[in-house]
């Protein structure tokens, strides 16, 4: 089932998204995800945020700001079950355009997103990590229906 975040939540999401970042993005050092982890447990109330659950355990998460895509992060055990494809088309139902960053050397990420029918805009230095990011756009086919 997926539904909006509840402040009871917080932590688990929060450690979702610690642990999916760390393992993604072994190429950024640790210290910058650890670093963030508090000012992200403190944003998240803020944020459209959505959460994968199943049998009152939460698997992933989707945040999203008007048509931006902040991340899909799913917990390591339960990648590949169909997840994060889940949470992209809950909000593709909301949605007519989205946009999200993804790092270049997140293949895995590239290609999920790719095969979701996001397309490469352009690309950009991300100004905290140093790091080679995509911005890839994606557009609904049945707009203005």
């Amino acid at each position: 089932m997926i539904r909006k975040l509840r402040k009871t939540d917080i932590n688990r999401v929060a450690d979702i998204w610690l642990k999916t970042n760390l393992k993604a993005h072994s190429f950024i050092s640790e210290q910058y995800w650890i670093s963030n982890y508090e000012r992200v447990k403190e944003m998240l109330p803020q944020a459209e945020v959505y959460v994968y659950e199943d049998d009152k355990m939460i698997h992933g998460f989707l945040g999203v700001r008007d048509e931006y895509i902040e991340g899909i992060f799913v917990s390591d055990k339960m990648q590949s079950h169909g997840i994060g494809k889940s949470l992209l088309d809950y909000i593709k139902d909301k949605k007519v355009r989205l946009q999200l960053k993804v790092y270049q050397k997140n293949v895995r990420a590239m290609s999920f997103y790719q095969r979701e029918g996001f397309t490469i805009q352009s690309e950009r230095m991300d100004e905290f990590t140093g790091e080679t990011e995509y911005v890839m756009n994606w557009e609904s086919d049945c707009e203005g229906e």
